[in-house]
């Protein structure tokens, strides 16, 4: 079971996951107001980066591996995008902004090494 080829054992998958999480604790503290706004929007491209991760790896083919690792770009450049509007609005203190924003690089740069 340990050398089974699975989408789990992937580092950016991995570090997808965590961003998930730090995102919904930090999404967790907005303003009950933005529930169905950013809030949701942050949550759900957060949600899409493993996701489109997992489902392009369990595709047949290189091509097709790479379109959804792709997809899963854009769900980051979404998310950092309504992490700086969530910034603007002071609903993320710049000190928290700077560790997510720096954690959203990282994946940034291994999606596309």
């Amino acid at each position: 079971m340990d050398n089974e080829k699975t989408f789990r054992r992937l580092m950016i998958w991995q570090k997808s996951m965590g961003l998930v999480i730090k995102i919904y604790e930090l999404t967790k503290k907005f303003s009950k107001s933005e529930q169905y706004g950013l809030t949701s929007q942050i949550n759900r491209s957060a949600v899409s980066i493993p996701s489109n991760i997992a489902e392009g790896f369990g595709r047949k083919g290189t091509n097709d591996y790479l379109r959804f690792l792709n997809i899963s770009l854009s769900s980051l450049f979404e998310l950092q995008t309504q992490l700086e509007i969530a910034f603007n609005l002071n609903f993320i203190n710049e000190n928290k902004f700077d560790r997510i924003y720096e954690d959203t690089r990282e994946i940034e740069r291994m999606l596309t090494s």
